[in-house]
């Protein structure tokens, strides 16, 4: 078998991190379409020996991509298409049709109820997803959540299938070495109260809301890795609240790998760097980072998070769900600040989303899209 996966964009993100973890534990042979954007995350494919092509769309609208791409595929003699993300989706489903590959396979990774990776959904939105959704074998949606809105939606239950996010435990597991050359490169006192926060600074991630607790907290220390369109906004929320030589804005960080030379510490160091982990976002397909903060045993306060509501509250006991307001997230963290958040042994939900068993469950979506699609042109078995 011989898959080419599709993804809008390979800047640094979730899904673009998760396709290169997925792509070094998939036992077979894989080659990359970025249609915009090839970031840090192609640099990082290439390294890791996967071919990674470029197709330059200018757009939403640059329908001059689709012949492009489906040349590519013609041309790749792939037996499978594998889509990520909403555009690569949509243009990925057609052109693997008119190329003759039957066997497409599309994971859905950020559908919300109200956004989809970060953007509002619009009717548009949705009949254009549901229409081009048909021409594929089989939806994965990263957790029963996800697998919930797609059957809201619309996509037949048949057709979906549940494969979570996976992580690499031991790349996150706590280091205390690692933490005290990480409070030593930051600037950060060994004794200093550290939270931390990690996504795209957007709108949904309610950063604002974080970056307000924190400031409420004398002596707590706050650490933002990430980048995103509130960047300046997040910055000028610091200053106006009198917080901003607390808070640390680090901009994009791996989580795959941790970067030599000047540049900031990848996640697994900075998690070692934390005390205590906050996602306040309004909304996620899965909560990745949430799952990466508990392999490296730090107490979790979240406001949504899949990855760990879908489980039994037993799997995951370091992870406490608070509510979306600030008076109680700022409570939250003074009593993790006056307990002392000591770290935690990773709970059974981190190895439930180890990323090989996780590859083992695409293989079998793989195995299902080739079976029932007889007409899918096989250029090797």
């Amino acid at each position: 078998m011989k898959a080419l996966h599709i993804i809008t964009g390979l800047g640094v993100g979730g899904a673009e991190q998760q396709l290169r973890l997925l792509l070094r534990h998939l036992p077979v042979p894989c080659d990359v379409v970025t249609l915009t954007n090839p970031g840090a995350v192609a640099d990082g494919l290439r390294a890791d020996g996967v071919r990674v092509t470029h197709l330059d769309m200018r757009g939403n609208r640059d329908l001059k991509a689709l012949p492009r791409l489906t040349r590519l595929i013609r041309q790749g003699k792939y037996d499978l298409v594998h889509t990520h993300l909403y555009r690569a989706c949509v243009y990925g489903r057609i052109a693997a049709r008119l190329a003759g590959v039957g066997a497409t396979v599309a994971t859905e990774h950020s559908l919300g109820q109200a956004e989809i990776e970060g953007r509002p959904l619009t009717w548009g939105t949705r009949a254009l997803y549901l229409r081009t959704e048909r021409l594929g074998a089989a939806t994965v949606a990263v957790s029963t959540t996800v697998a919930g809105r797609l059957r809201d939606w619309g996509v037949p239950a048949a057709r979906i299938r549940v494969v979570p996010n996976g992580i690499d435990a031991e790349r996150f597991r706590f280091d205390h070495a690692d933490r005290v050359t990480t409070r030593a490169r930051l600037g950060l006192p060994e004794d200093a109260f550290v939270v931390g926060g990690v996504g795209r600074l957007v709108p949904g991630k309610r950063f604002d809301v974080l970056i307000r607790a924190v400031a409420a907290l004398p002596g707590a220390r706050l650490l933002l890795a990430g980048d995103g369109p509130e960047a300046s906004a997040l910055r000028a929320l610091a200053v106006r609240l009198g917080a901003v030589d607390r808070i640390r804005f680090l901009g994009e960080c791996d989580a795959v790998n941790a970067p030599a030379g000047s540049g900031p510490p990848g996640i697994p160091a900075l998690l070692c760097a934390m005390d205590t982990f906050v996602s306040t976002s309004r909304e996620e397909a899965f909560g990745l980072a949430v799952v990466e903060a508990l392999a490296a045993g730090l107490p979790v306060l979240h406001t949504t998070c899949p990855a760990i509501d879908d489980l039994p509250a037993d799997r995951a006991p370091g992870a406490r769900r608070v509510g979306s307001g600030l008076d109680e997230l700022t409570a939250a963290l003074r009593r993790l600040m006056d307990d002392g958040a000591p770290r935690l042994p990773p709970p059974p939900a981190v190895s439930h989303y180890d990323i090989a068993r996780c590859a083992e469950r695409l293989m079998d979506v793989y195995t299902h899209a080739l079976a029932t699609t007889p007409s899918t042109r096989r250029s090797r078995s």
